[in-house]
Order: C-alpha cells, then structure tokens, then sequence
C-alpha cells in the first residue's frame, strides 16, 4: 500500500478551510499534517487551540492546532500538497514558495484563476507579481480539466458562482448550440457564507436581505467569461441562507439548434461524471437537493419560440464550489477514485420520472 498523501491546509479557521479539514479527515489515503490560519485572521486565531475550539462539530475529527500560516511553518510540517483557502493575496505570496520546494499546491483563491495579470488589480485590487505562474496553472474544474490535472504542481481551484455557471455554459458554447454573438445572461442567488467568516454587518442574521450586488462589475465575471468562451453579463444576488448557489441563466439558441440538441449535448459531455446530474425535462434544480454534497445539478428548457434557452444549475457553494471540488481535483491529481471523501453521487437519469 502507498503511504499516506501529507496533507497541509493554510486558512483553515475559515468555512472553506473547515470545510476541507472535515473531508480530508475521512480521506482513506490522506493525512492532515498542519493546520495553519491566514495573514488575514492570524489575530483573532490566536486563542484559539484546536479547530474544534472554532468549529466544535470537529471535536474528535479534526484537533489538531493551528498555526500561523507562513511558508517556512507550513513546509516544516513536510506536506505532500497544501490547499490554500487564503485571501488572494496571501496565495500570490505563499505559492511561489510552496511549488519551489516541490509541494503540489491547491489554491482555492483566486490568485491564479485568470491568464491575464493586467486584470487583477481591477478586479481584485493587487498588482500580480508571479504572471508566470498564471500560463502554468491548471484551472481545476475536474469536469473539464480533463488529463492536465492529473500532472499539475499548481491547481486553481475554481469559484463557486463560475462552477454554477461554466458546467452548464461550456459545453453548450463549445459545441455551437449557443448563439455567441448574444450575451449570455446570469442571475445568481448565494448563501452568506459565500462571503466568507469575517465579521461584516450585510452579513448579519437581520440584516441580510435579497439583494443584488457587484452589478455588472463583480470579480468572478472575468472567469466566467475565460472559461466558458461567451459574453457574460452576471448579476449575483445575496440571500438569507447559510449556503448553496441557485443560477439561472438565459442564452439564445444558435440557428437551427434546438432544446433537444442542448439537452443531448450536456447529456454526452457529463455521462460519466459523477457528480454532475442532468435533471428530466420539466425539472428544476433546488439548493436543497444539492445542499452539503459535491454535485451539480441541471435543468434546462425553451420559451414558447424554441429559441431562448433558459439553464438553471444549483450548487453548494462551500463543497462543489470550494471545498468539495478541491478534494475532487486532488484526487485526480493523484490518482484515486473522483468521489473518494465525496460520497457517490446519485444519477439522476433523463428520463426519469420527475
């Protein structure tokens, strides 16, 4: 038998980071080595001993201290691979180092999502100083991914509001049966903890609200874009739930293309993943049907023309869109079964009953 993979995780009193050390912890081929908390919150950890003193359902799972996060502690721990669940700065600076010393690195900011380095200071407000390790980043959607994960030294885990939209979108644009001279419209609707755990007053129990926010100008718009191939226009929305993503998205049919074409298309391109489920016709995807499980689920339907495509996907955001996808790209990476840690999906075949 292969010796355990050593596993480190930096950010991990955040959700995403607990979220990671809870299925790692059920990994039969993982040992966690090194907790380790972010620049961002090194302060307010430092009381804390354990992650079950942060996250008390962890007690017993996950007891391990956690430590401030530098380079040097975290490479002391001699980690196989780390996961960042770091603020995208804290990623720029800690990657470089990692990979240097031969560390596979899962990044699940998004310090090395975009190949362009002229769009981080717009959009996320810091000048990029490791372009190089932009054009050799894999991007870790493991749906897509395809055979570049499994050789990678740097993973840029995807966003959760791009998940929602580019397993539904991509195929869709790559195969022609969306019409790409017409934007492709997105509305998404996200739990609070999307936005992370620091303490914020929008975030508060009574003052969330059903709200849209970062119109037209919101940061995960350029990724979207990247790895779909289409014009998108994106308004996300805030609501009071803890977690999942909701999207719905509107594109119109290329000539001559139809819902069946759409449908077959998506139904090709996922037969064989195993948390992605196309959803029978006249179905529609829920937060709660996906709520706490790393899959995607898809439906989708035409106007009364034939010609306005209308995709809905639900996700969770803090599994298939951190936490989860992570472990899942991990696990190509080295070599186990996709749904180790994950639970099997269950298939949601076509032409089931709804």
């Amino acid at each position: 038998m292969r010796d355990p993979i050593r596993i480190a995780i930096v950010g991990a009193p955040g959700y995403t980071g607990a979220e990671l050390a809870s299925i790692l912890a059920s990994h039969p081929a993982v040992e966690l080595v090194g907790l380790f908390g972010s620049d961002r919150r090194a302060a307010t950890d430092a009381a804390a001993e354990t992650m079950a003193d942060l996250f008390p359902r962890l007690a017993g799972v996950v007891d391990l201290p956690v430590r401030a996060g530098d380079a040097a502690s975290v490479l002391a721990c001699a980690p196989d691979a780390v996961f960042l669940a770091t603020p995208h700065e804290a990623s720029e600076r800690l990657a470089p180092a990692l990979l240097e010393a031969g560390v596979v690195v899962f990044d699940l900011s998004a310090a090395f999502r975009l190949r362009d380095a002229s769009l981080y200071p717009r959009h996320y407000g810091f000048e990029h100083g490791h372009a190089a390790l932009l054009g050799e980043a894999v991007y870790g959607l493991p749906e897509v991914a395809g055979d570049d994960l499994r050789t990678a030294q740097l993973i840029a885990c995807p966003g959760c509001y791009p998940t929602s939209v580019i397993l539904p979108v991509r195929p869709l644009v790559d195969a022609g049966i969306i019409d790409r001279a017409r934007p492709v419209i997105v509305d998404s609707a996200s739990g609070v903890s999307g936005a992370g755990r620091s303490a914020a007053v929008k975030s508060l129990f009574c003052e969330v609200s059903l709200q849209p926010y970062g119109v037209l100008s919101h940061r995960h718009q350029p990724e979207m874009a990247q790895e779909t191939g289409a014009r998108i226009l994106f308004t996300p929305h805030l609501v009071a739930l803890d977690r999942g993503i909701l999207s719905t998205i509107h594109a119109e049919l290329a000539c001559g293309r139809t819902l069946a074409d759409a449908r077959a298309c998506l139904e090709r391109t996922y037969a064989d993943a195993p948390f992605v489920r196309l959803l029978p016709a006249g179905r529609w995807p829920s937060i709660a049907a996906v709520e706490r499980t790393n899959c995607c689920d898809i439906g989708l339907g035409t106007d009364e023309t034939g010609t306005h495509l209308v995709v809905s996907s639900a996700i969770d955001n803090l599994t298939k869109g951190a936490a989860g996808q992570a472990v899942q790209a991990f696990n190509v990476r080295f070599g186990f079964e996709e749904t180790t840690a994950l639970g099997i999906a269950r298939r949601v075949a076509a032409g089931a009953a709804s």
